[in-house]
């Protein structure tokens, strides 16, 4: 019994459309986006706009975890 593979719950088509889209995309290129949030909310924080600093600040870990998500479904694959 393989423990890596469910067969009774299998992806919809739109995931697997989504996934084979998305799997083209450079791993690099989420880790670069994330930085350059960060980087650009300090240059909102260093201009006094706090609010919109805290707001683009917070995309640096979703930008990370789509990375992780993207890289375990190169190497995964899905289903």
């Amino acid at each position: 019994m393989d423990i890596t593979k469910n067969d009774s719950h299998q992806e919809g088509g739109m995931a697997k459309a989504i996934e084979s889209q998305t799997a083209k995309i450079p791993s690099d290129a989420f880790l670069w986006t994330s930085i350059a949030s960060m980087g650009v909310s300090l240059a909102f924080k260093l201009t006094g706009h706090k609010h919109t600093a805290l707001f683009i600040g917070q995309w640096a870990a979703p930008f990370l975890l789509l990375g992780i998500y993207n890289k375990i479904v190169k190497t995964q694959g899905h289903d």
